[in-house]
């Protein structure tokens, strides 16, 4: 209320449900025997995590009556764009707002940039751009609207705000597919509050009532509030769910890697025999990772277990790495740019690049390190795929010791194994090479 007792027209977040608390709970009640965890069972990629959903907000309401710590405009690039979103908040904060934005000189599409809220009751607002969507160039409108949604969390992170308001991004103007972009903004958010949730409180996404019914019928693949909502809603995951963070993979940026790079294009007679004889990649005993077959037998025998249990007690124990590589706060090592993906190769396999001189092993916790392969290679690995490690310019503060890989080895899934088909060593020395 103002002094004078009126009601404010103003909505405090912490007074919205959060998503799914009225019915998270009738959920999880409803559930049966079936629906208890079962370690072999195919898990989500964004499984369900009663924390987070505690964090996510949906609310059916005009952004510019939030009461956070920072609500998101939806602008054009000279930031003087006349939509429902902006002219809300342009006539709720007042005349100071124009002139602070002069001060910013535009903002590039994808970018976001920060003002005082003035009369608002959000203390700053967030300016973004969409990008104008046309289907020839839709992989470059991926890319630019993660990033107004990623570079609007990372400034709020920066700027230790505990609470976002975010409109809906993709002004109608701009054609952007509400479905497709709900998608994309509902996985960068989730994406950045399993690195970063410790840095937010609050994340509300305000809708009109056109938007909401798409948000209802899409948080659940990426917020699912019980565990039967989150098998549910696995058959209805998009092809591409971005990387780690949640960004769109790019064909264009892959890194395309030739059988034969020596061997010249044009050659049919070698593109015949590559096509028939792509059978041997991966068959080696490097690719498959395997150790001593006899000395594995020989123990297996000398323990009383059966392969199957051996099998069973290794799933038992990659299953609480991953747990814990999914709760816990990894954004120092995926800071460090060591491990992402990077498209597909000529076969159609997932390229995950390794770059060896941004692991600084001597100044990191390794355990996180192999927490954070665990949590980017996860879903990855249910998949063909190849990995290319980049030794370059690496030095001897760089070079992962024995003990570590053994680790990583016992440690992993059989799928890691089974689907890597490929690993090239990029500038190698002699250390290496042995």
């Amino acid at each position: 209320m103002d002094p004078l007792g009126a009601p404010s027209q103003f909505v405090d977040v912490d007074t919205l449900p959060s998503w799914g608390s009225s019915c998270e709970d009738k959920l999880n009640a409803s559930g049966t025997a079936a629906e208890t965890f079962q370690e072999d069972a195919i898990r989500s990629p964004f499984l369900y995590n009663k924390d987070i959903n505690g964090k996510v907000v949906l609310w059916k309401g005009d952004v510019a009556l939030l009461n956070c710590t920072a609500i998101v405009n939806t602008s054009n690039e000279s930031l003087t764009d006349k939509n429902p979103v902006s002219e809300s908040i342009f006539m709720l904060a007042g005349p100071d707002l124009k002139e602070d934005l002069q001060k910013l000189k535009g903002c590039r599409t994808g970018e976001a940039k920060l003002t005082k809220g003035f009369n608002l009751a959000a203390r700053f607002i967030i300016h973004t751009v969409g990008p104008k969507y046309k289907n020839r160039y839709r992989t470059a409108a991926e890319s630019s609207l993660y990033s107004c949604y990623r570079n609007v969390l990372q400034l709020a992170k920066e700027q230790s705000m505990s609470s976002v308001g975010f409109c809906v991004i993709n002004s109608a103007k701009r054609g952007y597919p509400l479905e497709d972009a709900t998608h994309i903004a509902l996985r960068t958010v989730r994406r950045f509050l399993e690195i970063h949730g410790e840095t937010i409180e609050k994340v509300v996404f305000a809708v009109s009532e056109l938007e909401e019914a798409t948000y209802q019928k899409l948080l659940p693949l990426y917020f699912p509030r019980s565990l039967k909502e989150e098998s549910r809603s696995l058959p209805y995951l998009p092809a591409d769910i971005g990387n780690a963070e949640g960004e769109p993979v790019v064909p264009e940026r892959q890194i395309r890697i030739s059988e034969k790079p020596g061997a010249p294009e044009d050659n049919h007679e070698e593109d015949e025999g590559l096509g028939v004889d792509l059978s041997f990649i991966g068959s080696h005993a490097f690719a498959r990772m395997e150790g001593d077959i006899d000395k594995q037998r020989r123990l297996i025998l000398q323990g009383q277990l059966s392969e199957a249990a051996l099998q069973k007690q290794h799933q038992r124990n990659y299953n609480r790495w991953l747990c814990q590589a999914r709760s816990e706060d990894l954004s120092d090592i995926a800071s460090l740019k060591a491990l992402y993906q990077t498209g597909v190769d000529n076969c159609g396999r997932t390229v995950m690049v390794v770059v060896g001189r941004n692991i600084p092993v001597t100044l990191i916790d390794m355990d996180k390190a192999l927490l954070y392969f665990i949590h980017v290679m996860d879903h990855i690995a249910v998949k063909e795929y190849v990995l290319v490690y980049f030794h370059t310019l690496t030095s001897e503060y760089n070079h992962l010791d024995s003990d570590f890989l053994k680790k990583l080895y016992d440690v992993v899934d059989v799928k890691y194994k089974r689907n890597l088909k490929a690993v090239y060593f990029v500038h190698p020395t002699f250390r290496s090479k042995d």
